[in-house]
């Protein structure tokens, strides 16, 4: 499995990515974040792909996006991530997080530390991002979607 930056040719995945109501109870659509990173230079999609299927997506943003939570310039949010429905419960969420920190540094060699925000309710994937090397250091926000978790990764 690899990580790599969305380009209009990995549309027809993008399009094919099926993610259910539960999942969009705490992720946005891929094709709502292309949307969004087209229009935003600090917006970036990332895709996880394993030989030729689309099975992870998350967008990266950097500046003002990463902001409302981390006072860290250096600091990159990990936005957005899911696992195509097809494709859970395969460890592909887990690669991906786990390639991500040599990923962000070679790409965005300023950064020092990954950011997100997981909703409270979202227990299963606070658990795979501890297991992945993030930490909660006690930071709590309110989002859309109810209370949100600050987690980190030191890079």
């Amino acid at each position: 499995m690899e990580l790599y930056f969305y380009e209009e040719g990995y549309k027809n995945d993008i399009e094919q990515y099926q993610l259910t109501e539960e999942q969009l109870r705490f992720t946005g659509k891929p094709t709502e974040c292309i949307n969004l990173s087209n229009e935003d230079q600090d917006r970036f999609s990332i895709l996880a792909m394993d030989q030729e299927h689309l099975v992870t997506f998350f967008d990266l943003h950097k500046n003002e996006g990463v902001k409302p939570f981390s006072n860290n310039d250096s600091s990159i949010l990990l936005r957005a991530f899911s696992t195509d429905f097809r494709y859970q419960g395969k460890g592909y969420a887990k690669n991906a997080l786990l390639q991500l920190p040599s990923f962000v540094k070679e790409h965005f060699n300023e950064t020092n530390e990954i950011v997100l925000a997981v909703n409270l309710q979202n227990t299963a994937a606070q658990e795979l991002y501890k297991k992945c090397g993030f930490i909660d250091e006690g930071e709590r926000r309110m989002g859309k979607k109810g209370e949100l978790i600050i987690m980190s990764y030191h890079l």
